[in-house]
């Protein structure tokens, strides 16, 4: 199979195309013909050793393909059927081994590229919305990145909800893209960010940040909320928040902070199929619009991840085999 493997921890460079043996699926696992790898910020932390991963490997969490062949002990999917999956490492290749336990079927109609663009983010979204925060109507939240990939959804499902959403750009375009999906009102960021949200809501704050940004945005998020409002920081994109004293959350109002993630919102194969269920019924119903702000050959990985991270993008990137 072809494949791009990490050689080492850094930066993009080392990211390299290699063509390396195929796999065989072993008990439990479906070998899966790759249509499309999700470029996700995970990856970027893996890449880098901040998540743990010894060289040389094929990274990847995300992707959406065909079954060519089953292990033992498999019955859920079968030699040709379409799938998608978002927490097995090894998406960056024409091949690649998933645990059958970790695959949702495509539903006919839906695009095996637009699957493998929207499934974690689609269900990292749909969980920040409907159970970190269950956003009601009358609420007030802020997304920061509302252009991103994971922006672009939360500002669709929080205004779907019934909320009033505020969203952070860094541009007019992606002002435009934000509202477009739903933001009621667009802001930049900076120092004076809390104050631009109190001004916004009668002084009172929001009801939740969804902060995937980290260190950069993690003092204004707090500072941004209600009383008793909730930051969700589900990632960091800028960096690691440094330790909190949790006096701040005393102080600021009785706040909660929460670090989720995917991982503990799909943890059986039940709860996975219907998350993901929910999110493919809402693209196919044209509640919720995926947009894809790249596609790129596979052996581009490495261009994926710069643009990525220098923010130069918006919406999901892909990687195509």
């Amino acid at each position: 199979m072809h494949a791009v493997q990490v050689t080492a921890h850094g930066g993009p460079e080392v990211l390299v195309p290699a063509d390396l043996a195929d796999p065989e699926p072993g008990d439990g696992e479906a070998l899966v013909e790759v249509a499309a790898a999700g470029v996700n910020y995970i990856d970027t932390y893996v890449r880098s050793g901040v998540y743990a991963g010894e060289p040389p490997f094929v990274p990847g969490f995300e992707g959406a393909g065909v079954v060519r062949a089953v292990g033992p002990g498999v019955t859920t999917v079968a030699a040709g059927d379409r799938v998608a999956w978002s927490n097995t490492r090894g998406s960056y290749a024409t091949l690649a081994c998933v645990p059958a336990a970790e695959l949702v079927t495509v539903p006919d109609g839906t695009d095996l590229d637009l699957a493998g663009a929207v499934l974690l983010q689609g269900m990292t979204a749909h969980y920040l919305v409907h159970d970190t925060h269950r956003v009601a109507a009358g609420d007030t939240v802020l997304v920061h990145a509302g252009a991103g990939g994971m922006g672009l959804l939360l500002c669709q499902m929080a205004r779907a909800a019934g909320a009033r959403v505020l969203a952070t750009t860094s541009s007019e375009e992606k002002d435009a893209l934000a509202r477009g999906a739903g933001a009621h009102e667009t802001l930049r960021y900076g120092d004076d960010l809390p104050d631009r949200v109190r001004a916004l809501t009668d002084g009172e704050g929001v009801a939740v940040v969804y902060d995937g940004v980290g260190a950069a945005t993690f003092d204004a998020s707090l500072a941004s909320l209600r009383v008793r409002g909730v930051l969700a920081l589900y990632g960091a994109a800028s960096g690691p928040v440094p330790p909190v004293d949790p006096q701040r959350l005393n102080s600021g109002g009785s706040l909660y902070l929460t670090r989720p993630s995917l991982h503990w919102h799909v943890r059986t194969p039940e709860a996975l199929a219907a998350r993901a269920s929910d999110v493919f019924a809402a693209v196919a119903a044209g509640d919720l619009d995926v947009r894809v702000g790249g596609r790129y050959p596979l052996d581009d990985a490495a261009d994926a991840h710069r643009d990525l991270e220098a923010r130069r993008t918006t919406g999901k990137l892909l990687l195509l085999p």
